[in-house]
């Protein structure tokens, strides 16, 4: 089967945000979390606290761009990787990710902010946007690598870049922790700096038997 363009890789990925947002949007609830004990406690939507900040709707608005960045990049892994145990491994992520970026979308409808943030920089206001780069690439240089790859080294590839980018996610979680106020987001903010720091160490483990 002919690999599919990195464009029309990336326009898939624009089309799936956009409907996960319309979802969203048509109700208020998102579904438990499945990312290990501590996600599947978080709170819906629904009731989302009204006591939140700045820093909360920072790390909402730029995780949702960072699990989205993760879950295209998993996507193309998990049909061009060599290997089960990491095709494995990116369905996973895809599956704990996109029920976090329907949770936080909920969590920003509710408090009345804008569910997109400014783009450019990825800086605004205060929050460290220094983990939206995986080895000083951005998201489109990653995925133009990734995708002018083939055989184990798609494996090598993806798992060095996805180490790099759950590093940059656990920086974002700690800046929430150390400024955010809303405990369903402190919550989840704790929940990401636990199982990506798990799948780090399993990352870490696959990378060094390939």
């Amino acid at each position: 089967m002919p690999r599919r363009t990195l464009a029309f890789r990336l326009a898939a990925a624009a089309a799936g945000a956009a409907l996960t947002l319309t979802l969203t949007s048509c109700a208020q609830g998102a579904p438990a979390l499945t990312g290990g004990d501590n996600a599947s406690s978080a709170s819906s939507a629904s009731s989302a606290s009204d006591v939140h900040d700045g820093a909360d709707t920072r790390f909402a608005q730029a995780m949702i761009v960072h699990h989205e960045g993760a879950i295209v990049m998993a996507g193309l892994a998990a049909q061009e990787a060599t290997t089960p145990e990491v095709r494995a491994l990116a369905e996973g992520i895809s599956q704990a990710q996109g029920p976090e970026i329907e949770l936080m979308t909920g969590w920003l409808q509710a408090w009345g902010e804008d569910v997109e943030a400014s783009m450019p920089g990825m800086d605004h206001d205060g929050m460290d946007m220094g983990g939206m780069t995986m080895d000083g690439l951005t998201q489109e240089e990653a995925m133009a690598d990734l995708d002018g790859l083939t055989g184990p080294d798609v494996d090598r590839r993806f798992l060095e870049l996805m180490i790099a980018h759950h590093e940059g996610a656990i920086t974002m979680a700690e800046q929430e922790l150390a400024e955010g106020t809303d405990a369903d987001a402190l919550q989840l903010a704790s929940t990401i700096i636990d199982d990506q720091s798990t799948e780090i160490t399993t990352m870490q483990d696959l990378l060094a038997g390939l």
